[in-house]
């Protein structure tokens, strides 16, 4: 039976990756969880042995020699101790093994159960590490349940042993697309949570994190670092900006983002069900961000306020739908990845001040037109 435990804990370290270490501690808990099962709560004078190498595992009794005995759990009297051996005298420690198979049935179930729940705790606790390794990264999943009632889908992540059951609430699924069983799906995945269950893994197909690891899964110069990912403003599902920038002058960020005849961006378009992607070059200068940012609207000019991260934007009349966008959309992922309040007016559009100055101007010419012909008629009647 010892040859079979090794056995055992040696297939459990090759296949599930748990430590032989481990399993052994877990094997003396259950040892001495079952010994207590007999009736004895005290086990300090209960020892478990186990030789690696001769593949053996002894438990060990440890009783005091006694004049009387008041605990036979823990004492043995010297008459008896003297027939283990005469050398035994009064205060000696006597040492007798305990075999495992005296163990009653309900015993050995609880040691059963320790194990087991030993295995689950070490399988639960991989997991955890692996997936806690892969929190905002994109992994592939595979759909294997939908909840009818909340929208909630289940997903199986991992590879191998390491693999778990990971939630893609309906709140993480972009609007309008269909999920089925079966369905292979890229997700981003958002945080790794430890629960009693094991490793809770919360997913995410709506993250801006999502958007920028697709991209440097297609473009190498963002993966290596030569085009940074400055900023990235996404409504799932449909219309997303990013702004990008190069270390190295000669390489063109947009460019290296796009792809030849545009492959990059339309895989990653792709595996967002179609969703819209504008790209923008990144700029130190906030007038020259804000601009680029409200692609692909052309824009006149634009004032950055001097406190507070606000600015107006001066766009061509026929311009200003464009620059904002249906309900506003182009403008406020604009706004959000700049980080800027913006504030877009036409060309033909006179600030306050500028029109009550225009207005005043008028009312003197008027007044002065006015003057110039009394005094015409003046003359005129002289």
């Amino acid at each position: 039976m010892n040859a079979d435990f090794f056995f055992a804990i040696e297939q459990l370290e090759k296949e599930k990756g748990i430590p032989k270490e481990y399993m052994l501690d877990k094997i003396t808990q259950a040892l001495i969880t079952a010994y207590r099962q007999l009736g004895d709560n005290n086990t300090d004078h209960v020892e478990v042995q186990i030789d690696e190498a001769k593949k053996a595992i002894r438990m060990l009794v440890k009783k005091e020699v006694v004049e009387d005995v008041f605990c036979p759990s823990c004492q043995i009297s010297l008459e008896e101790a003297q027939t283990i051996s005469p050398q035994y005298q009064l205060g000696d420690v006597v040492q007798t093994e305990f075999k495992t198979d005296q163990f009653i049935r309900r015993a050995a179930q609880t040691a059963r159960q320790v194990i087991i729940q030993g295995i689950r705790e070490a399988e639960r606790g991989i997991i955890y590490d692996e997936f806690t390794s892969k929190e905002h990264e994109v992994l592939t999943g595979v759909v294997t349940r939908i909840d009818p009632r909340s929208g909630s889908a289940s997903l199986k992540i991992g590879s191998g042993s390491e693999t778990t059951e990971a939630l893609l609430s309906a709140s993480e699924q972009v609007h309008g697309e269909t999920l089925t069983e079966g369905m292979h799906l890229k997700v981003y995945v958002v945080e790794v949570r430890k629960s009693t269950r094991g490793a809770q893994v919360l997913l995410s197909r709506t993250h801006p994190g999502l958007v920028k690891r697709l991209f440097e899964l297609e473009v190498p110069e963002l993966y290596d670092g030569i085009v940074e990912l400055k900023s990235i403003a996404r409504e799932a599902g449909s219309r997303t900006k990013i702004a990008v920038s190069s270390i190295d002058p000669a390489i063109d960020p947009i460019g290296a983002c796009v792809g030849p005849r545009g492959s990059r961006v339309s895989n990653v378009v792709q595996e967002l069900g179609g969703e819209k992607m504008d790209i923008i070059k990144y700029s130190e200068d906030p007038a020259a961000y804000i601009a680029s940012a409200l692609s692909p609207a052309d824009v006149i000019s634009v004032s950055v306020s001097a406190e507070g991260k606000s600015c107006r934007v001066i766009v061509p009349d026929d311009q200003l739908s464009l620059a904002i966008g249906k309900e506003g959309q182009n403008a406020r992922l604009a706004a959000k990845l700049t980080g800027y309040k913006i504030d877009i007016k036409p060309a033909s559009f006179q600030p306050e001040e500028e029109l009550l100055q225009d207005l005043s101007e008028e009312t003197e010419e008027v007044e002065e037109a006015k003057e110039t012909e009394g005094t015409e008629g003046t003359e005129e009647v002289l």
